[in-house]
């Protein structure tokens, strides 16, 4: 199977925003696939498997991002990925 790219919107949900925990759950997830992986928040975009990139996003509650990803496991990356942000990443 060829390389994909994949994006999709998303906002953050966790009341706390992306501080170092969330982000390190995201960064957890990405580095388990394959693809490369992007977080974009307006112009800025970053690496998403990488913790200090993601904290250079200052991303709090209701903040839109997109998820990017390109390579073998690209779709099933923004899934994984979106699903992590549309929840409270452990802080219930």
């Amino acid at each position: 199977m060829a390389d994909q790219s994949v994006e999709r919107s998303v906002v953050v949900a966790n009341r706390m925003g992306l501080h170092a925990r969330p982000a390190s759950l995201l960064v957890e997830a990405a580095n388990a696939l394959e693809s490369h992986i992007r977080l974009r928040k307006d112009t800025q975009i970053v690496d998403g498997k990488s913790i200090m990139d993601i904290l250079t996003q200052a991303a709090k509650q209701g903040t839109p991002l997109v998820v990017e990803a390109s390579g073998p496991d690209a779709e099933q990356a923004v899934e994984a990925l979106v699903e992590l942000l549309n929840q409270d990443l452990g802080e219930a």
